[in-house]
């Protein structure tokens, strides 16, 4: 006898399973040394070129760099694409 796809209560199902969006981290890091766009700019390329990283947000204004990432961040190589790019990594916020 051929299976169903339907359950005896009626609700269907194709036999694949449902997509799940996968966890984010989000961090805060404090960041001293950025005064303009251009700062803003390079620290958004340098950091989403991580691996991981799925996005970057540079508040210049509050010293802040707020990172998402697919898993927990690697500070360590944060702070050292920060700090080869002319800027100083402080801390988690």
């Amino acid at each position: 006898m051929p299976s169903s796809c339907c359950s005896p209560d009626g609700h269907c199902s194709t036999g694949t399973a449902t997509a799940t969006t996968a966890e984010r981290v989000t961090t805060a890091y404090a960041v001293s040394g950025m005064s303009c766009g251009h700062c803003k700019a390079t620290l958004t390329r340098v950091i989403g070129e991580l691996g991981g990283v799925t996005g970057v947000e540079v508040d210049v204004d509050a010293g802040r760099v707020t990172v998402t990432s697919a898993a927990e961040p690697d500070d360590a190589l944060i702070a050292k694409v920060v700090d080869e790019a002319g800027y100083e990594l402080t801390g988690r916020v």
